[in-house]
C-alpha cells in the first residue's frame, strides 16, 4: 500500500517529503534519492523520512528484513525530530510492514499507536492504512469502518492521492464480499482522481483492480486486457507485481487455464522468495497455487501447497484467508480419493465459517461437503448441505449460479427423480453457455466447457437410465463440440496484433531455417515464444459477441437429414465405457462397447503402426496394423458395427478419440466414411451452401519432398484456378485467395504443436500459416484438402472439445475438410490426392472421393496406410 507527503511539518522540508510520494510515481528515482539524502548527514526529520522511503521501497517491491530495518530507524528519528505527526505516520508505514511480514499482533499495535499519536489529516491516512491491513487480514467489517472515518477527512483536506486510494480499497473490500456494483462505483471516482495526478504506480493498480472488479462481474476477456495493460505500466516502473500474479491465476483459472495458473504462481513463489518479499504475499501465492493445481488434476501438489498457506495464514492471524485455504485442502484430499465422514465435518466447518465471515466461497464449501456426503451414502446431511448450496443459483457471478445448480442436480440425482436432475443440469449449463458466448477466443470458448463437465456427466447418467437412447444423444450433443457452434471473434481492426503476427512469422521462418543449417537459435525461439505469448494474450482479449440462442439439437431434423442410406454414429462415454449410439432409417439405437482407455491405448499403436508403414520395407508390419483396426473396432463400435448397413457412415467421437484412423475399422474400410465433432457442426455442415461462383485455389509451400508434385496436374485439371506457389505463397495473398472460396487445396509442410494448438501451421514461402491466421477469414473454402502431415491432429481441451487446424475452419464456412492424421509418405501421397480430385470431378462428396481415391492405390503397405491416414471431416 502507499504513502503520501505531509504539508506543514516544518518550513523548508519540502523537497525531501516529496520523495513519499514518488515512491509510487517514479519508484527508482525515490530510492536514489533517499539513500542521497542518507549520505549527506541529515536532520532528524530529513533521516526519518529518507528511512521510510527507503523501508516502503523495500517493503512492497524488495527485501521485508531491510524493510523493517529501515521503518525502525525512522520511528528512531521521527522521535529524535520531536514531531507527533511524523512519528504517527512512520509508526503506520511500520504496522503495514509488520502485518506483510506476518507479526500480525505487532503490526496492529504500530497501527494503533499510530492512530492514537496523529491528529486530523494525519489520523485519516493512519486509519487508511489500518484499514488496509485489516483487509489483508480478511477483517472486512474492521476495514470499512476505518476507511469510512477516514475519507472524508481526506476529502475536507483536498488530499486527491489518499482520498483516491480510500475509495480504491473500499472498492476491494466490496469485491471481496461479492459487491460488485458498490466496487464499481468506487473504482471510477478513484480513477477520475487519479488522472489528475502524476501517481503512475498507483494508476497502475487501479487499471488492475478494475481488472479485478471486470473479473468479479464474469467478463474475464475484459479481466485480461486489464490485468495485462497494468503489467505493462508495472513493467515500466520496474516494480514487481506479486499481488497482479494472484490476481491474473484467479482470472486464468476461470478460463479454464489451471496449469498456466499453477506455472504462473509457482514462478512468482520462487522470485518473492528471492527477494525475500512479504509474508503475506507468499501465502496468497501458495493459495493460488493450491487452486490452481487442484483444478489441473494434481490433488497432491494442491495439497502441498494448501497446507502449507493454512499455516502461514493460521501464524499471520489472517482468519478470512485461513478458512478459503481449508477449503483448497478439503477439496484436494476429496480429489486425492480421501473421503470420510471427517472430511464432511471439515467441509461443513468451513462453509460455516465462510458463511459468517460473508464469504462469497460460502455455497463452494457446502457444495463439497453434500458432495463427500452422498458418496459414504449419507443421504440426510448431503441433503442439508447440498440445500445450502443451491441457494446460489439463483444469482450472482456465472460460475457461483453453476455451483448451486450442481448442488441441485446431486439433489435430484440423491432423490432418484431423473427429470429433477435433467431440468437442473438444463439450467446450468445455459449459465455457463451465455458466459461462453462473452469469450471472443475458441480457445477461452474450448476450455471454459470444462466448468459444465460434471453436469453433463449427471444429465447423460439420468437420461440413460431413464430417457432412452434418444434422449442420451440429446445431451450428449448439449455438451459436445460446442466451442464449434459460433465463430470465434475476429479483430481485423487490430493492428497491433496484426503486426505482432507479422514478426511472429518473419522470426518462424529465420528459426526454421537456421535449424535446417544445423545452427543453434536460442535467441530466435525465445523471440518466437515471447510474440506467441503477446498474440495469444491479445486474442484472450477479444469478447464474443452476444448469445443468440442458437439451434437447439433436434434428433428428428438429424434424422430427416439422414435419411433411409446414411447412418451416423455418435460415441459418448459414461463411467469409462464407450455407448453407441446409432442414427438413422428413422431411429436411435444404443449399444454398449468396450473401455474408453482400452481405445485410447489401441488407437496410440495403430498410430505408432502407421508411422512405420509411411516407411518402404514395412510390409511384414501390416498384419499387425490391420489386427489392431479389428481390436479398435470391437472396443468403439462393439455389436453396433454389424448393424450399419450399407450406406454412407459418419463418426462423432469423442475428443479423447479424435486420432483414430476410422478408415483402418474393417467395417468402415470399404465405404463412404466421414467424421465430425458433433451431430449439430454435421448438420451445419450439410446444410451450408457453397459459395457462388466456386473458385478453386491450390497452392504449393516449400521444402516437400516431391515438391508438391499434385499441383502442376491438378492446376491443369482446373484450368481456371489460382495457382500460388514459390514467392507467391506468402500468407497473405494465401489467406486473400483462400477467402470465400469454393475448393482450396494446400500441399505444405504440416506442423501440430500440442503446447499451443492454435499455432500449429502450414508452412508458406514467407513462414507459418498458423490457426489464428484462419480465424481472420470471413468465409474459409466451402471445401478444404490439406495433403499435409498432421493437419488432423487436435489437443482435448475443456470437457470434450478439440484445438486445431480443421477445427478452426468448421466454424467459419467451411462443409468439408480432408486432413491427415498421421506423418505419411510424400510420395505415396500424390496418386492419392490426383485420384482424390478425379473423382471430386465426377460430382462426388469429399467422403465418397476419398473412398474411391483409397481404393484406386495400390495394394502395398506405403499405399495402403496413407490411405487409412487421412479423413474426410464434415459434410461436403
Amino acid at each position: 500500500m502507499t504513502e503520501h507527503y505531509h504539508r506543514g511539518v516544518t518550513a523548508g522540508s519540502d523537497t525531501v517529503l516529496e520523495l513519499l510520494p514518488m515512491v509510487f510515481a517514479a519508484p527508482g528515482e525515490a530510492l536514489a534519492r533517499a539513500e542521497a539524502v542518507l549520505g549527506d548527514r541529515p536532520p532528524p526529520l530529513h533521516a526519518s523520512v529518507a528511512h521510510q522511503v527507503i523501508g516502503i521501497w523495500q517493503r512492497d517491491f524488495g527485501d521485508m528484513r531491510l524493510a523493517l530495518t529501515h521503518l525502525r530507524r525512522a520511528r528512531t528519528w521521527a522521535a529524535r525530530a520531536d514531531s507527533a505527526e511524523r512519528e504517527a505516520d512512520v509508526l503506520a508505514t511500520l504496522g503495514v510492514a509488520l502485518v506483510h511480514a506476518g507479526r500480525t499482533r505487532q503490526g496492529m499495535d504500530a497501527l494503533r499507536r499510530g492512530v492514537e499519536r496523529g491528529t486530523g489529516h494525519t489520523r485519516a491516512r493512519v486509519l487508511f492504512r489500518r484499514a488496509y491491513s485489516w483487509w489483508v487480514l480478511g477483517h472486512h467489517k474492521e476495514a470499512l469502518e476505518d476507511v469510512r472515518r477516514a475519507i472524508p477527512v481526506l476529502r475536507q483536506a483536498e488530499d486527491v492521492i489518499w482520498t483516491a486510494r480510500a475509495l480504491t480499497l473500499r472498492a476491494t473490500v466490496h469485491l471481496a464480499l461479492g459487491s460488485v456494483e458498490r466496487a464499481n462505483a468506487d473504482f471510477t471516482a478513484a480513477e477520475t482522481l487519479w488522472e489528475t495526478t502524476g501517481q503512475e504506480h498507483d494508476k497502475a493498480d487501479a487499471v488492475e483492480s478494475r481488472g479485478l472488479a471486470a473479473f468479479r462481474a464474469g467478463d474475464v476477456p475484459a479481466a485480461l486486457r486489464l490485468l495485462d495493460e497494468a503489467e505493462e505500466r508495472y513493467a515500466k516502473l520496474g516494480t514487481p507485481t506479486f499481488m497482479l500474479d494472484i490476481r491474473r491465476c484467479e482470472v486464468l483459472m476461470a478460463a479454464g487455464l489451471a496449469a498456466e495458473a499453477l506455472a504462473e504462481a509457482d514462478a512468482a513463489l520462487r522470485a518473492l522468495d528471492g527477494i525475500g518479499g512479504q509474508s503475506t504475499r507468499k501465502a496468497e501465492l501458495l493459495l493460488a497455487a493450491a487452486r490452481a493445481a487442484r483444478l489441473a488434476g494434481e490433488p497432491q501438489t494442491a495439497i502441498a501447497r494448501a497446507a502449507l498457506a493454512v499455516r502461514l495464514f493460521a501464524g499471520q492471524r489472517r482468519t478470512w484467508w485461513e478458512t478459503h485455504a481449508r477449503l483448497v485442502l478439503i477439496g484436494a484430499r476429496h480429489a486425492a480419493g480421501r473421503g470420510s465422514g471427517r472430511l464432511v465435518a471439515d467441509a461443513a466447518a468451513v462453509a460455516e465459517r465462510l458463511a459468517a465471515l460473508g464469504a462469497p466461497a460460502a455455497p463452494e464449501a457446502s457444495l463439497l461437503a453434500g458432495r463427500i456426503a452422498l458418496e459414504l451414502g449419507r443421504t440426510a446431511d448431503a441433503e442439508r448441505h447440498l440445500a445450502v448450496a443451491a441457494r446460489s443459483r439463483r444469482g450472482g457471478p456465472p460460475l457461483a449460479r453453476m455451483t448451486g445448480w450442481a448442488a441441485q442436480a446431486l439433489r435430484a440425482q440423491a432423490a432418484g427423480s431423473a427429470r429433477g436432475v435433467l431440468e437442473a443440469c438444463r439450467r446450468g449449463l445455459d449459465v455457463l453457455d451465455d458466459h461462453r458466448m462473452t469469450l471472443g477466443a475458441s480457445e477461452l470458448r474450448a476450455r471454459a466447457t470444462a466448468q459444465g463437465a460434471e453436469l453433463a456427466a449427471l444429465a447423460q447418467r439420468a437420461s440413460l437410465v431413464s430417457g432412452g437412447p434418444r434422449r442420451l444423444l440429446v445431451w450428449s450433443e448439449r455438451w459436445r463440440a460446442t466451442a464449434l457452434s459460433a465463430p470465434p471473434a475476429r479483430p481485423p481492426a487490430d493492428p497491433a496484433l496484426l503486426s505482432g503476427m507479422t514478426a511472429y512469422r518473419e522470426i518462424a521462418a529465420r528459426a526454421e531455417e537456421a535449424r535446417m543449417e544445423g545452427r543453434p537459435v536460442p535467441a530466435l525461439e525465445r523471440e518466437q515464444r515471447r510474440l506467441e505469448r503477446e498474440i495469444r494474450s491479445r486474442t484472450l482479449h477479444m469478447r464474443g459477441e452476444a448469445p443468440d440462442g442458437g439451434d437447439r439439437f433436434d434428433v428428428g431434423r438429424l434424422l430427416a437429414r439422414l435419411g433411409k442410406e446414411t447412418s451416423l454414429v455418435e460415441l459418448a462415454v459414461l463411467d469409462g465405457r464407450v455407448q453407441v449410439l446409432l442414427c438413422g432409417r428413422g431411429r436411435v439405437r444404443r449399444f454398449e462397447a468396450g473401455l474408453l482407455t482400452a481405445a485410447e491405448t489401441e488407437a496410440e499403436h495403430v498410430q505408432a503402426g502407421l508411422r512405420r508403414l509411411a516407411h518402404p520395407g514395412a510390409q511384414a508390419r501390416l498384419p499387425v496394423v490391420e489386427a489392431a483396426g479389428r481390436r479398435l473396432e470391437e472396443l468403439l463400435l462393439g455389436p453396433a458395427a454389424a448393424h450399419l448397413g450399407d450406406g454412407p457412415v459418419v463418426i462423432v467421437p469423442p475428443g479423447r478419440l479424435h486420432r483414430v484412423p476410422w478408415a483402418l475399422l474393417p467395417s468402415l474400410r470399404e465405404r463412404v466414411l466421414s467424421v465430425s465433432p458433433s451431430a449439430s457442426s454435421w448438420l451445419r455442415a450439410k446444410e451450408t451452401a457453397p459459395p457462388p461462383g466456386g473458385r478453386q485455389v491450390l497452392v504449393r509451400g516449400p521444402g516437400l519432398a516431391t515438391g508438391g508434385a499434385e499441383v502442376p496436374e491438378l492446376a491443369g485439371r482446373y484450368g481456371g484456378a489460382t495457382v500460388l506457389e514459390h514467392d507467391d505463397a506468402t500468407v497473405p495473398r494465401v489467406l486473400r485467395e483462400l477467402d470465400g472460396a469454393g475448393l482450396a487445396h494446400i500441399a505444405a509442410h504440416g506442423a501440430f504443436r500440442a503446447d499451443g494448438p492454435l499455432f500449429s501451421s502450414l508452412r508458406m514461402a514467407d513462414g507459418p500459416l498458423i490457426v489464428h491466421d484462419f480465424e481472420r477469414l470471413d468465409r474459409s473454402p466451402y471445401r478444404i484438402i490439406l495433403s499435409c502431415c498432421d493437419t488432423a491432429r487436435f489437443a482435448t481441451v475443456g470437457a470434450d472439445e478439440l484445438l486445431g487446424l480443421v477445427t478452426a475452419l468448421l466454424p467459419l464456412g467451411t462443409a468439408g475438410v480432408v486432413a491427415c492424421s498421421a506423418p505419411v509418405n510424400d510420395a505415396a501421397v500424390v496418386p492419392l490426392m490426383v485420384a482424390l480430385h478425379e473423382a471430386l470431378g465426377r460430382g462426388l462428396s469429399l467422403a465418397e472421393a476419398l473412398r474411391d481415391a483409397r481404393a484406386g492405390l495400390p495394394a502395398d503397405a506405403v499405399h495402403r496406410a496413407t490411405g487409412w491416414a487421412f479423413t474426410a471431416f464434415g459434410a461436403a
